[in-house]
């Protein structure tokens, strides 16, 4: 008889070596492994296992636990697996980062066990032209790279399905589907140790109670009780067979091995005594055991699915469908697809509609909110010309949206990318705490062995129950969900609050900072220029000279005529405008002659009132009479203040790195209360100031937004991007900003100790648990049901608290003076 490697029960009949089916009589479709010849049922289980031995993944047949379905994969869609090639189908699922280099995020179904993924990984990668490939085993979700000049998405899908898996474009709906399926698994599986439970503590209750039971039918009972207790332990129990199996045969021990053996060892006993009619049977503790246990795993898989939440929340922000108008500006609209619009479509957001991708306003004014995105939970106006984000919620009136960035391209595709990748990052506690775990079930054995022995010399008939407690008490899975459960739960949480983790290590590491550095222009100011103080001279009002300065720039571009412009709104109109470059503007409004810009061009008999804040001075004269000054700075964020005096309340000593010159730089450092500013800094310069903190034992964090910040960035041990800021500073940070809120740097700070209080609250529990439970259980004071008990309620207590951080709320910063004013009043 053939069987295949990795089963988990001998067949009586000749089963395939791939699916583990009979093979009908007749049948011939023999493969070679491992130079034996090897049986399979049919031409497709044939080719499939044939083409993994071929690719050198045979190893794939020792690691899995579980048999696979027959490939069921049709000729027809085989055949379509070419229409994912054309660039307009690819457009809603796959980033294009070079000319030839594609990024595309897959699902792949038929996942049973870890070895899938291992097998999946391994083929995949190493098909000519695939760049990487990493799969997530608890999404079943994939991200392949490759260059499209060397193999094509269909070449790839094609591969996943000859090896019996099936690869499509990821799409939220089949990822809930795939979760409801293992939910209703998880159902039936305790609905039947439920029901096992009643129906067996209902055979036990009187053998416990009554006295005058006779031995037939206390014998009765034990059979009534065996029958039902089967299909307990072989269908709800499976699983943690299956798992402890899988370890074994990979040399490990993980968390299944004692409870596999606490279960099969006390099922065993009990089978004995029923057939031999001597000894102690434990069905009941087995079926509540096993009930109890399902149940807290049932209970931490809705858990962990919250927890993790957060992708899930983003991907599904974009609608299915939308309104396109094919004839803009003409009339007319269409309810299509998003999969099938394209980059220069016009489509139509009504109020309450979600925006189907990012884009321009064309036409309309609105209020947009972008608070899944961004944390920011006021709406943002939008006009025309305003740029807009797939995902966001139109609340106001319509808006009429030119299509710019679609599917992979948009800027929540982006995001769901970075978080993607934190999640799947451990930090350095997450891996202490896998490999404690590791080595904890081993001296666990080893105890309950010890202890076993000691009890055979003490009381032989209190041995097997003493040995079941110990090995189901002490599960290490609370210290194995510890720090996974907290991590996965802060990240979504801070993702919602506008700070996006993209690093595994950001978390941990920004909960230990000491220094926080920021960068000035766009990160503590709004990187423009804005009007801070005006000076009428002669008997001129401020609104006069500011309504004629703003006329004379009305048709200007440059940063200080728009800043001009904003400060007043101006009636008036100037003409014969002449702009001499580099000095200033020169104009005719009512008859009179204006000239405004440098005041060498203006009125170069006249000194400038002092600056201490390094703001640049503009004149504006009428024919050779100096009717003002206007001082231009840029100015600080509204909230820096606030954030600011919030982060020194947590005990971070702040700094202030800029290229501006030291006039600039040092009144914004006066006006935020920074003692510690350096001016004039270049790339190079930041970069060795950070590295001087560092040889001091300072865990800096660095806050950037530009091109120039990328090196430093990089060389900070943990770093922030802001979310206006340049891509590459964006991509050399371990988080980014989603909002332009400062104030989520506190938030974040705060949230991130808030993650490692919890993560050692849980580690501490796990293991305050294990110290009082196993001498406990040694020494007969805990019955094997108790066990369950215990083993359950300490895993579901780690990852409840871990909860705790999905509903976090930062406190409301402290008030602050508002920001002093930059220049001397007028004399």
């Amino acid at each position: 008889m053939s069987s295949s490697p990795g089963h988990t029960d001998a067949p009586s009949f000749l089963a395939c070596f791939h699916c583990g089916l009979p093979v009908p009589d007749g049948a011939h479709y023999p493969i070679q492994y491992e130079e034996k010849p090897q049986q399979t049922c049919c031409r497709g289980c044939q080719a499939v296992a044939q083409t993994i031995i071929d690719s050198g993944q045979g190893a794939y047949y020792i690691h899995r636990t579980v048999l696979p379905a027959t490939p069921q994969v049709a000729e027809a869609e085989l055949a379509q697996l070419g229409l994912y090639d054309l660039p307009e189908i690819q457009e809603s699922f796959v980033r294009v980062e070079a000319e030839h280099i594609r990024e595309a995020a897959l699902i792949l179904e038929n996942i049973v066990c870890a070895a899938c993924i291992w097998l999946n990984e391994r083929h995949i990668a190493a098909l000519p032209g695939v760049l990487s490939v990493e799969i997530n085993y608890a999404t079943r979700r994939a991200r392949v790279r490759w260059d499209n000049s060397r193999i094509q998405l269909s070449a790839i899908l094609k591969a996943v399905s000859d090896i019996g898996y099936i690869a499509h474009p990821f799409d939220p709906g089949r990822s809930d589907d795939i979760y409801k399926r293992e939910r209703n698994t998880a159902i039936k599986r305790l609905a039947i140790a439920g029901l096992g439970m009643m129906q067996v503590m209902m055979y036990a209750l009187p053998s416990y109670t009554a006295t005058d039971m006779t031995d037939d039918i206390r014998l009765l009972m034990r059979w009534a009780s065996l029958i039902l207790t089967i299909p307990v332990v072989l269908y709800s129990a499976s699983p943690f067979f299956i798992g402890a199996w899988r370890d074994l045969k990979r040399r490990t021990l993980g968390m299944d091995v004692p409870v596999a053996l606490g279960v099969g060892t006390a099922f065993i006993a009990s089978v004995y005594a029923t057939f031999f009619g001597h000894g102690e049977v434990y069905y009941d503790s087995v079926t509540m055991f096993i009930f109890l246990l399902l149940t807290g795993r049932f209970l931490e898989m809705n858990a962990r699915r919250r927890a993790g939440a957060a992708v899930e929340e983003l991907v599904k922000l974009i609608p299915a469908a939308t309104t396109r108008l094919p004839q803009w500006p003409l009339r007319g609209e269409e309810q299509v697809p998003v999969a099938r619009l394209a980059v220069g479509d016009h489509v139509l957001v009504r109020p309450g509609e979600t925006l189907p991708a990012d884009g321009v306003v064309i036409d309309g004014d609105s209020a947009v909110s972008e608070a899944m995105l961004t944390g920011e939970s006021l709406p943002v106006s939008k006009s025309k010309g305003a740029k807009v984000v797939g995902g966001s919620l139109n609340q106001a009136s319509p808006l009429v949206v030119r299509v710019d960035k679609l599917g992979a391209d948009t800027r929540l595709a982006a995001i769901v990318r970075l978080l993607d990748r934190a999640q799947s990052e451990k930090p350095r506690i997450g891996q202490l705490a896998d490999r404690a775990a590791a080595w904890f079930v081993g001296l666990l054995l080893l105890i309950t062995v010890l202890v076993g022995v000691a009890w055979y010399v003490i009381d032989p008939s209190k041995v097997l129950w003493i040995v079941v407690s110990i090995l189901v008490v002490t599960c290490p899975c609370a210290l194995g969900l510890a720090t996974p459960a907290a991590l996965t739960t802060a990240t979504g949480r801070l993702t919602r609050l506008g700070l996006l983790t993209t690093r595994g290590h950001a978390l941990e590491t920004l909960a230990r900072a000491t220094d926080l550095v920021f960068d000035k222009t766009g990160t503590l100011t709004l990187g423009r220029l804005s009007v801070r103080r005006v000076i009428p001279l002669n008997g001129r009002s401020e609104h006069e000279v500011s309504e004629i300065a703003a006329a004379l720039e009305a048709g200007s571009e440059h940063l200080i005529a728009r800043a001009l412009r904003e400060a007043a709104h101006s009636p008036l109109t100037a003409s014969g405008i002449r702009n001499t470059p580099g000095r200033g503007v020169e104009g005719e409004i009512g008859k009179r002659t204006y000239r405004l810009g440098s005041p060498r061009f203006v009125a170069s008999d006249h000194t400038p009132p002092e600056a201490s804040d390094g703001a640049s001075w503009v004149a504006l004269a009428e024919g050779n009479e100096l009717v003002a000054w206007f001082a231009l700075a840029d100015t600080p964020r509204a909230d820096a203040p606030a954030a600011l005096a919030a982060l020194r309340q947590q005990g971070l000593r702040l700094h202030l790195l800029s290229g501006d010159a030291e006039g600039a730089v040092k009144a914004t450092a006066q006006q935020l209360g920074i003692t510690d500013w350096h001016a004039g800094a270049l790339p190079e310069d930041k970069l060795a100031y950070v590295k001087a903190l560092q040889q001091q034992r300072r865990i800096v964090a660095m806050v950037g937004d530009g091109i120039n910040d990328a090196p430093v960035l990089a060389g900070a041990q943990v770093s922030i991007a802001m979310g206006e800021g340049a891509d590459v500073a964006q991509a050399a940070a371990d988080m980014v900003m989603l909002g332009s809120r400062l104030a989520t740097l506190a938030d974040g700070v705060a949230l991130a100790r808030k993650t490692q209080h919890i993560i050692r609250q849980n580690l501490g529990w796990a293991l305050a648990y294990n110290l009082v439970a196993i001498p406990a259980a040694a020494l007969g004071h805990v019955t094997p049901w108790l066990a369950g008990i215990g083993m359950s309620v300490s895993s579901l207590l780690v990852v409840l608290n871990a909860l705790r951080l999905s509903d976090y709320q930062p406190k409301p910063p402290a008030a602050v003076p508002a920001l002093p004013s930059p220049l001397p009043a007028p004399r």
